[in-house]
């Protein structure tokens, strides 16, 4: 990947007297899967529709492949919006709605059923031209909305919370599919999402959003790993966060630490697989379970520390029932994890 398909200068959005995006600096590289990151409300939507052309910011600067787009009209801008009600023309057969983009241009329809059907071909939808969307399943109208927006191959495509109207296995099945996809056009894909699996199974990179400013940009594991504030630290998957007299006498230091559940080993208080094994390369604490949740495959254990505070240990059900875990709550635990994953959050 080289060179930038967006940057975004100082970039800001008001709503009368609230703030929806507070000076955001950022670069989007060609070719690369770039997902907006945040809960309802953080202003992840509203830089999307920014970069679209349907808003207009309050000041900053918006290029795209180096020109200053920022007050051209959506049609000047060359990027394509998936929404995540489709948007499909119900009378419209499925090649007609994808050909859809290439009449309005004036394309010959000679060009335009062959660009339409090549454009079906790579979203896997060969021989359903002829349906329409009625006709076909959520998944199925995804793509073919995926279609009608790649048809005429845009530099930037964006695409709001695309996945939102699907259920959990099929949204999950999509969400290879459209990794995969993007791998093969090459088209730079900026997704908004609020799912942090989501965006943690698809990006090449990150930006994390709350309350209209950039918490954190990074790769998946960067932020999931490495998170640089408490809000990413515990929006982004599950996190333990350690704080105060907590952190002192389980981290040995005061100040705000991380570590990821499934970095925890828990047993019971004494055994000894666990307290032979301490050691300056290892925190331990001790604590009882408050509460045990089975996932099937995993269990979820929530320990009320003797040193103060909670955390949660994820184990996975290697030989383990519901009935086994269940046990565990009300009974005295050791957990360890190697140090290197308690990781210092800045205040």
């Amino acid at each position: 990947m080289e060179g930038s398909a967006i940057r975004l200068h100082d970039l800001r959005k008001s709503f009368g007297e609230t703030t929806a995006v507070a000076g955001i600096d950022l670069e989007i590289r060609d070719g690369e899967f770039f997902s907006l990151l945040g809960p309802s409300g953080s202003g992840k939507t509203t830089v999307l529709r920014m970069i679209a052309g349907f808003e207009t910011p309050t000041g900053g600067r918006i290029e795209l492949a180096g020109q200053d787009v920022t007050g051209l009209a959506p049609f000047e801008r060359d990027v394509h919006t998936v929404f995540q009600d489709y948007a499909l023309f119900p009378h419209m057969t499925v090649e007609q709605n994808v050909a859809y983009a290439l009449k309005v241009r004036k394309v010959p329809k000679a060009e335009r059923l062959v660009r339409a059907r090549k454009a079906l071909a790579e979203v896997r939808l060969d021989g359903y031209g002829k349906r329409r969307p009625g006709q076909l399943s959520g998944g199925q109208r995804q793509r073919v909305a995926l279609a009608r927006a790649l048809v005429g191959r845009p530099r930037v495509l964006l695409l709001d919370e695309p996945l939102g109207a699907l259920d959990l296995k099929l949204r999950e099945q999509m969400q290879v599919e459209l990794k995969a996809l993007q791998r093969e056009v090459g088209i730079t894909f900026v997704f908004v999402t609020h799912d942090q699996e989501e965006a943690l199974t698809m990006s090449d990179r990150i930006a994390v959003f709350d309350q209209g400013r950039l918490e954190q940009v990074g790769t998946p594991a960067e932020i999931y790993e490495r998170p640089v504030t408490s809000f990413v630290a515990s929006f982004v998957g599950t996190s333990n966060l350690l704080v105060g007299e907590a952190a002192q006498r389980v981290v040995g230091t005061h100040g705000t630490f991380s570590v990821r559940p499934e970095k925890i080993r828990i047993a019971e208080e004494s055994a000894e697989e666990l307290t032979d094994a301490d050691g300056p390369e290892h925190t331990t604490a001790v604590g009882t379970v408050a509460e045990v949740v089975y996932l099937g495959d995993s269990t979820r254990f929530l320990v009320d520390l003797d040193a103060g505070g909670r955390l949660t240990a994820l184990q996975q059900n290697l030989e383990t029932s519901a009935e086994d875990v269940a046990a565990y709550r009300g009974t005295r635990v050791r957990l360890r994890w190697q140090r290197r994953h308690t990781v210092h959050v800045p205040d």
